[in-house]
């Protein structure tokens, strides 16, 4: 008989024998595991969420002039037209007020230069889950080499100054970690939160916008011109933008720019790509509809064009050269591109996920 057995049973010739269960470390994180998520399922049924309950409480979050107020709750990035989301302020007020939402984040690949992350967003009571990977890597750009000169490539911007990228330091991976693993978060979030509450809570929130810009157009302006301050840009540059003063700004413009000054904050765009494509628009044709004189139509990317193009473009994603957005937006400087191109495009950055 084996000496850590607690039992030996003998049965129809057959000899059963028990064992004490030796714990180690793997097996209690397990366990633990184990009975967080079986809490979580047993809370989410004892205690289901009340739909109505949950809309009034999110659009009364939303009437809050510091919520509607806070740039991470709505934003306006500039392409084309300009596109417009809900943010992920927004995300975790309405996911808190849902209840019974799970959101998790796990690294699940790590090496020296890149970091995989899975965040995942689960509806306990639906049990649906949606679950992302997020590449991290641990480099950033800068405008100089490291203190001993060491980089690890060099590009050129478009000033034709040298651009570095060099091993990312504790601080810059943190702030990098949290930024996309919050567009991740945001991404889910919306998937999970019903349609006609965002479309609601959007529009509550640009009412609430609209109004305070009405109501004291000075102060509005102020708060908005020194916002855009403390991320470097000047009172000079938001004049160029909209191609007047700012003291003559209409509330839709203090809104428009309230909801670039949130994008740009977070690192949805920058303002050079702000004024790209205002210059763009501008370009493509007046505010009354007639092109400006003398201008010519911007010429659309053939498919043929795009494949013969593709290589070039793709290796500049694949090489960190350029993001999908920067690179659309340098393209878009002399041809137009399709959304199934963009889309393209973009999908070109998941390759070495």
């Amino acid at each position: 008989m084996s000496s850590n057995a607690l039992a030996v049973r003998n049965e129809f010739g057959a000899q059963h024998t028990t064992h004490a269960l030796v714990e180690t470390a793997s097996t209690a994180v397990a366990a633990q595991a184990k009975a967080m998520v079986e809490a979580r399922y047993i809370m989410a049924m004892q205690r289901p969420r009340d739909w109505d309950q949950v809309r009034q409480t999110l659009l009364r979050e939303c009437r809050r002039p510091s919520f509607a107020h806070n740039k991470s709750a709505y934003y306006r990035k500039p392409i084309g037209q300009g596109v417009e989301g809900l943010g992920i302020r927004f995300v975790e007020v309405a996911l808190r007020c849902m209840t019974n939402v799970l959101v998790e984040t796990t690294m699940i690949f790590e090496d020296e230069t890149k970091e995989v992350h899975r965040v995942s967003v689960t509806d306990l009571e639906s049990n649906l889950t949606y679950p992302l990977d997020v590449r991290v890597s641990k480099t950033v750009e800068r405008s100089k080499p490291m203190d001993d000169g060491s980089f690890i490539s060099v590009r050129k911007n478009s000033y034709g100054k040298n651009v570095y990228t060099v091993p990312a330091n504790d601080d810059d991976l943190l702030n990098k970690r949290a930024a996309l693993i919050s567009k991740a978060i945001r991404t889910l979030g919306l998937r999970i939160i019903p349609g006609d509450m965002q479309d609601e809570a959007e529009d509550i929130i640009k009412s609430v916008r609209m109004d305070e810009a009405a109501r004291d157009p000075d102060a509005e302006r102020k708060k908005i011109a020194d916002a855009f301050a403390g991320i470097g840009v000047k009172a000079a540059d938001l004049v160029a933008y909209l191609g007047h003063q700012l003291d003559s700004c209409s509330p839709h413009e203090l809104v428009d720019l309230r909801g670039i000054y949130g994008a740009i904050k977070d690192g949805e765009a920058t303002w050079k790509t702000v004024m790209e494509n205002k210059a763009e628009q501008a370009g493509g044709g007046a505010g009354d509809g007639q092109k400006p004189e003398g201008a010519k139509p911007m010429p659309v990317c053939s498919d043929e064009e795009f494949q013969k193009k593709s290589p070039e473009w793709r290796k500049l994603i694949l090489d960190k050269k350029k993001t999908p957005s920067e690179l659309i937006t340098m393209i878009e400087t002399k041809t137009k591109l399709s959304e199934d191109q963009k889309t393209a495009i973009d999908s070109w950055s998941h390759e070495n996920d």
